[in-house]
């Protein structure tokens, strides 16, 4: 039989983010898939997450419920997308597949993947400036949006002034805007991002 599944060794994921667990096979004339099923691994216990047979999805473990699901219209691709990570999620996950040929046999195969979670600090922001740029003419509409990585979910904070001298908060959100600028707008801003 041709069928194999394909994964890979190691996925790391970011706290409060997704990730995808790759599982996938080619399929081929005269298998047809019987069940799929995801079981996870970790302080050597074995649950069963997600199964998918004869009578549709069915997700076997509360805690994953709304967070983890299977593509469904696309053959030969198993993956599993874990949404919301939660630091518990760190383990092994095993995708299983088995098909039954056209004589009624059945196929097993199986591929395992270790799952890491982790917490990433937000970065230092970049701020992009709106279309006319940073030099823009009195009566004007413009804005800035600062952005950062890292788990979210990130906060921001724009602040008017200079970071290690004097400065006035202005507003929360990744984006400053001005309807219409004045000439007294002009001078330095900055924004701040934050994550727990």
């Amino acid at each position: 039989a041709l069928l194999d599944l394909s994964g890979v060794h190691q996925v790391t994921g970011t706290w409060m983010g997704s990730t995808t667990v790759p599982c996938t096979y080619v399929p081929s004339e005269g298998f047809t898939q019987q069940t799929l099923s995801w079981s996870m691994e970790r302080d050597s216990s074995i649950s069963t997450i997600f199964r998918r047979d004869g009578s549709g999805d069915h997700i076997l473990l509360s805690k994953f419920r709304g967070r983890v699901s299977v593509p469904k219209h696309s053959p030969g691709d198993a993956s599993l997308l874990i949404e919301n990570l939660e630091m518990p999620d760190s383990g092994h996950y095993t995708c299983q597949i088995i098909w039954r040929s056209t004589d009624n046999s059945l196929i097993t195969r199986e591929v395992t993947t270790t799952v890491k979670v982790v917490k990433v600090a937000a970065t230092k922001p970049i701020i992009r400036a709106g279309e006319l740029g940073l030099t823009v003419p009195a009566g004007a509409s413009t804005s800035l949006t600062c952005q950062a990585s890292g788990s979210p979910p990130i906060s921001y904070r724009w602040f008017r002034g200079a970071p290690a001298g004097k400065s006035r908060f202005l507003t929360s959100g990744a984006e400053l805007a001005w309807p219409s600028l004045r000439p007294s707008d002009s001078g330095t801003y900055f924004c701040e991002a934050q994550n727990r």
